[in-house]
């Protein structure tokens, strides 16, 4: 039996790893758990009751989390003309149309998301091969192909605390709602965003049970599972 560190004997001290806990509980307990040196990541995985073979059963969209990621988000945008500016000004790192994709065919990709105006998509399609195994194609569902007047707003959300979420091949989601040194107000407000963004995401063609089980946990820390029968708190919240 492997010997546990000084801060999972900790952890084993505070919480039950087979215990279901509310939502606000399972937050004030997280950020009571012992603290690597660095500001983790707090995420919440879910597994659906989906069947994500079926195309009608995917489960995609975006949320704006209102306390924001803790996240500096590097954002390019292809885009031409005027709407370069619009971008730039809007708090784009990187904006270009041609010049741009020319540097990400030369492996350049020095950013974290990829948003392009309709207008450019025929062009960027030739790098649908390389930008979409990093998982940084845009995408209409995921609000990343806009049109050109909407560009700043779209820098401005994504910016702003603006997420994708989509379920992998497995039927889960993965999302990140913050960071360990938020307040527990501001992750809650996040977690309750974000369960509420999946639950009006349903597909009509699931069946059973949606949510099966939920998890909440920091980068070096463990899964706190969360009772999904208690997600109704977190409606008042989200109110």
């Amino acid at each position: 039996m492997a010997k546990l560190t000084k801060r999972q004997k900790k952890e084993a001290e505070l919480f039950e790893r087979a215990k279901f806990y509310a939502p606000k509980e399972a937050v004030a307990l997280l950020r009571g758990l012992p603290k690597a040196k660095f500001d983790e990541t707090v995420e919440v995985a879910f597994s659906l009751g989906i069947n994500p073979k079926h195309a009608d059963q995917q489960v995609r969209n975006t949320v704006s989390l209102p306390a924001g990621t803790g996240k500096t988000v590097r954002i390019a945008v292809v885009c031409k003309g005027d709407k370069v500016k619009l971008a730039t000004d809007a708090g784009a790192d990187f904006a270009g149309a041609e010049d741009l994709i020319a540097k990400m065919q030369g492996g350049w990709f020095d950013f974290d998301l990829l948003i392009s105006t309709q207008d450019m998509m025929p062009a960027l399609a030739r790098l649908g091969k390389i930008l979409g195994p990093k998982g940084l194609m845009p995408n209409p569902k995921a609000g990343t192909v806009v049109l050109g007047d909407s560009i700043g707003k779209a820098v401005q959300d994504f910016k702003g605390g603006k997420v994708e979420f989509r379920n992998d091949r497995q039927g889960n989601i993965h999302v990140a709602i913050g960071k360990s040194s938020f307040e527990d107000a501001n992750l809650v407000k996040n977690f309750a965003a974000i369960v509420d963004a999946i639950q009006k995401a349903r597909p009509a063609t699931a069946k059973g049970q949606y949510m099966k089980s939920l998890t909440i946990s920091s980068t070096m820390g463990p899964g706190i599972r969360i009772d999904t029968n208690a997600l109704s708190e977190l409606s008042v919240v989200n109110s």
